[in-house]
């Protein structure tokens, strides 16, 4: 679900208080690249930090244009009448650009010891409403007086003001369901971390906000979602684990099936900023107008589920990796389900990427006979092979493209985090399927890398050939079974469990 929010990037940049000079040298360099906003946590308790308020404010005084934010500010801690000034101040002084990610408080311990309040789970969350409640009541200058008997807060005829100068937005850091239906039913935008909130947990976190706005009146658009990620820049295949473009596209795709619309990023590098503000942030940009602009074309009427690809049972190697007859099976299919044109289409993408992975094995044969022939260096063949979806580290791992492989590469990363879980989740019968699947998975890989290092053995064993076909015929005999067993398991619960 795509949600249509406008993209906003951002840094989340560590207050030490022994790196003055360098947290301010990585605000501007943020400001500089073209990022959207700067945040910074609030631990008040914290002696190693310095504190959040009086750092945005000089941040903002040492940038022009990016937004300035606590990640989240510490309401325990701050009180929320006082709270509202202090960022209306600010927005005012800074010519708009504060906002305010706000939280419920956790270190209970550590707030208590600094002599803040030490809350229940619950009254956290119910101090964190009626905060809401006075925030918003502060910002309404020339209001009448704010009153409150709360169980928490008590207001006896305050004076609301300032204003702030913009519409300050408030984003909620939230994981658990009572706080994702607060933040539903009275937040401009949800903030989440990576660390804290998986990409495999983010489908049903998103679903229970949807829900919960909808019960409250509010379209699941009025709510925007951010997300708090790190990575790093380099050459892996994992989510945010390798070059600028991998990282452009997985941000897109997540952008584009889960709504997430603003992405800060935890980094004290000014090297990865400047190169998410000035690579990154563009290219994710021009890859959701693209979507935006030219959407995938509209579903098939229902037809039925795709038909499974056979095993026709035909075997090349003497050698084969696991026994076909000791597999799993999942639960029977319902012989009345009827399914959506929606539904059927998310298994029918199943089908698509193994299709293509079908056509790379017919591609490796063809490098191989290349080889014998004369006709292909190995050096060029190895670099071929290395370039195949199949050979990346987690082509394995999803197997299943959920919005017809704009870039099949990142949905597998993005699917290794997500599918398999959300079936074990949906259907635990699924469980023994699933573990096969991924077993079967690491045996393939162990053959992709017999492939390559009999590649490499061409160079000083000119009859070595002969183990090169072997290992072809290996990997052709395990790869299209895999496929055929991983179809016949999984088209149905696609379907059934699909994350429309």
């Amino acid at each position: 679900m795509d949600y249509g929010h406008e993209l906003l990037f951002g840094s989340f940049i560590t207050p030490s208080a022994d790196r003055v000079a360098e947290i301010l040298s990585l605000a501007q360099i943020s400001d500089r690249v073209g990022l959207d906003l700067v945040s910074v946590q609030d631990h008040p308790y914290q002696p190693r930090f310095l504190d959040t308020w009086t750092l945005l404010s000089v941040i903002a005084a040492q940038t022009e244009r990016v937004r300035v934010m606590p990640n989240v500010a510490n309401l325990p801690l701050r009180p929320p009448a006082v709270l509202a000034r202090s960022v209306a101040t600010l927005d005012l002084l800074s010519g708009g650009r504060a906002e305010l990610g706000l939280g419920a408080g956790a270190f209970w311990t550590a707030i208590g010891a600094i002599g803040g309040p030490h809350r229940t789970g619950a009254e956290s969350i119910e101090a964190l409403e009626e905060g809401i409640q006075i925030i918003r009541a502060m910002w309404q200058a020339g209001g009448p007086s704010v009153r409150l008997k709360g169980q928490h807060y008590q207001l006896s005829g305050a004076k609301p003001g300032p204003a702030p100068a913009h519409d300050v937005s408030i984003w909620i850091g939230a994981y658990k369901p009572k706080m994702l239906r607060l933040t539903a039913r009275l937040g401009d935008g949800w903030l989440p971390s990576l660390g804290y909130a998986g990409l495999e947990e983010i489908p049903a976190m998103n679903e229970a906000i949807d829900e919960a706005a909808n019960e409250a009146g509010r379209s699941p658009g009025d709510i925007r979602r951010l997300y708090n990620i790190n990575g790093v820049f380099g050459t892996g295949a994992g989510f945010l684990q390798g070059p600028a473009k991998a990282w452009a596209e997985q941000l897109a795709e997540l952008t584009l099936t889960q709504g997430m619309s603003a992405y800060i990023l935890g980094s004290d590098d000014p090297d990865d900023l400047a190169r998410f503000g000035l690579e990154v942030a563009p290219a994710v940009r021009e890859l959701v107008a693209r979507e935006r602009k030219n959407p995938a074309p509209p579903l098939a009427p229902p037809q039925g589920l795709a038909v499974p690809t056979p095993d026709d049972g035909g075997r090349l190697s003497a050698t084969q990796l696991w026994d076909d007859a000791t597999r799993p099976t999942g639960p029977a299919r319902d012989p009345d389900r009827v399914y959506t044109a929606r539904e059927q289409a998310t298994s029918q993408h199943l089908v698509d990427v193994h299709d293509h992975l079908r056509r790379e094995l017919a591609e490796i044969r063809e490098l191989v006979d290349q080889v014998a022939a004369g006709t292909k260096g190995i050096a060029r063949a190895r670099s071929q092979l290395n370039e195949m979806t199949m050979r990346q580290n987690n082509w394995t791992l999803g197997t299943y493209c959920e919005s017809y492989c704009r870039v099949v590469a990142t949905h597998h990363t993005i699917e290794d985090q997500s599918v398999f879980p959300h079936l074990r989740r949906q259907d635990p019968r699924l469980a023994p399927v699933l573990d096969r699947l991924q077993e079967e998975h690491h045996l393939i890989h162990d053959v992709l890398d017999r492939v390559d290092r009999a590649l490499v053995a061409l160079v000083s064993q000119p009859d070595g050939l002969k183990d090169l076909r072997a290992a072809v015929d290996q990997l052709t005999d395990s790869l299209l079974s895999h496929l055929s067993y991983e179809e016949r398991e999984l088209i149905e619960p696609l379907a059934r469990h699909s994350f429309y």
